[in-house]
């Protein structure tokens, strides 16, 4: 059986245990897929860092951020195999296919948005938990964007939305439902899936919703 590590940023939080009976839960899917795997038989290692190195056939580099710093990518080399090594930088301006430029001509609405994900609160915890424990910054330029904003139109956006790189402007496609709007989830290990959809009032939808 795959000896796995799993390589998290030393100030991510990817477990812990809570309620009377101190259940252990994650707020991340991947929780739950090694749950399987260590069901089938396989050994699983949470890394939070990179100073220690256990031997592993597999890694998964896991840093909750929407770019991982070059050592930890660096440090995910190291294994022979690691997957999500490819997605290191996940920024909406590298990944997305809906970015669009203020000459574009897209005739629908639009969404400025962060181009880290989920605002960058993710970068901003992470700042902060480094400041607490005495150490710099990983993600010293990273801002904080307090909401998403939605357009009728790209003629709508205020001019210096697209001057700013932290920014970008998507046509905003959303999946009308008939009581509100929708979202699709995906998750599979294997010959096993999950598949489910998330409907919301709300036209931007999070799988909290």
């Amino acid at each position: 059986m795959a000896r796995i590590a799993v390589i998290t940023h030393e100030f991510d939080v990817f477990e812990r245990r809570r309620g009377p009976l101190l259940r252990r839960d994650s707020p991340y899917m991947l929780f739950d897929l090694l749950e399987e795997l260590k069901r089938r038989g396989h050994s699983v290692r949470i890394v939070a860092g990179t100073s220690a190195r256990p031997e592993a056939d597999i890694a998964i580099l896991h840093v909750d951020a929407t770019v991982a710093p070059p050592e930890y990518v660096e440090y995910a080399r190291t294994y022979p195999f690691c997957l999500n090594i490819g997605a290191a930088d996940i920024s909406k301006r590298r990944v997305s296919g809906a970015v669009i430029d203020k000459d574009h001509g897209w005739r629908g609405p639009v969404i400025v948005k962060s181009s880290l994900n989920n605002l960058g609160t993710r970068e901003q915890t992470l700042n902060r938990r480094s400041r607490r424990a005495g150490r710099p910054e990983p993600f010293p330029d990273a801002r904080l964007l307090d909401r998403y904003c939605i357009y009728n139109s790209l003629a709508d956006v205020p001019p210096a939305v697209f001057d700013r790189k932290d920014l970008v402007v998507e046509k905003f496609v959303p999946e009308p439902e008939p009581d509100g709007f929708g979202a699709r989830f995906w998750l599979f290990c294997g010959e096993r899936e999950r598949c489910t959809r998330h409907v919301s009032p709300q036209n931007l939808v999070k799988g909290e919703d």
